[in-house]
């Protein structure tokens, strides 16, 4: 049994049933990864779908619409349990999507293959003191959000948060510039706003982890808006692929979600410290050697 899709690009696909489910299971692990770590999870689906055959620009593209259900399902998830704090998510977003464009638009100037290693660097810094540093992050609630000790109100949010402790409300330029930095980032060197807007939530904005991750997957389900729709200009989309991984992402950003809802804070940023350091080996040797 077979699968002919006709993507725009004009491309013939032949799918086995053995590489729809391993389309559909390539979903399911980028939607863990999302909903966990409040990134988009295209360095999976991106790779993914090209080693099943896709081309390159129609592996690129079709990752995107991908993206947004599951930023869309972590994000319920997080915001039943109170953990998204709306202001920063869709300010950094909002602001994210504007400078990722101006991102895309000056690789034409910059060298992202230099660029790329140094964020490497950057992601690998931020890695190791979320692993090492236990101070540097604001003290948060530990376990499930339905303990019955009583909800307080989220700063700067909408929704509840179990026993939250008192936040200081973030100033919309600190918000509006880490989601600008993110962006201009994501769209410069085609990697996604999440991993690095948590980063800088925890590390700049002493945004507690939970809270980070949470809103971080609403910043990217906005950021990857623009892109899908210049992406389905240029006829990069092949939504039989996209479909397929909708498929898994979807229920596995609600996997991942309930993951981080679930653990600790501090396994949490143990977990996400640990996903940056392999992140930034990952990007930093492909980068070195590609130079």
């Amino acid at each position: 049994m077979s699968l002919t899709a006709y993507p725009v690009t004009g491309e013939d696909v032949h799918m086995s049933v053995l590489t729809i489910l391993g389309v559909v299971g390539i979903g399911v692990l980028a939607g863990v990864l999302s909903g966990m770590f409040g990134v988009g999870g295209a360095a999976i689906t991106t790779p993914g779908i090209r080693a099943m055959g896709a081309s390159a620009p129609t592996a690129l593209g079709t990752t995107i619409p991908a993206i947004i259900p599951g930023a869309v399902t972590g994000s319920i998830r997080y915001a039943r349990a109170g953990l998204v704090d709306w202001r920063l998510g869709l300010g950094a977003g909002a602001s994210g999507a504007v400078f990722a464009a101006l991102g895309a638009w000056s690789t034409k100037w910059i060298d992202a293959h230099v660029l790329m290693v140094v964020t490497a660097c950057l992601l690998a810094f931020s890695g190791v003191r979320m692993l090492r540093d236990p101070t540097s992050e604001p003290a948060e609630p530990e376990g499930d959000a339905n303990d019955a000790s009583g909800p307080l109100p989220v700063s700067g949010g909408v929704g509840l948060a179990t026993r939250a402790p008192a936040r200081v409300r973030i100033g919309l330029p600190a918000i509006l510039a880490s989601g600008a930095a993110a962006g201009t980032l994501a769209g410069l060197l085609g990697v996604g706003g999440g991993i690095l807007m948590v980063p800088a939530f925890v590390t700049v904005l002493r945004v507690p982890v939970k809270t980070a991750v949470a809103s971080s997957l609403v910043a990217v389900g906005i950021l990857a808006l623009p892109a899908l729709v210049v992406h389905a200009a240029l006829g990069h989309i092949d939504w039989v692929w996209a479909v397929l991984l909708m498929l898994g992402t979807v229920p596995g950003a609600s996997i991942g979600s309930r993951i981080t809802i679930g653990a600790r804070a501090g396994t949490v940023r143990r977990m996400f410290g640990g996903f940056l350091a392999v992140v930034a080996v990952v990007y930093g040797v492909s980068e070195l050697l590609a130079i």
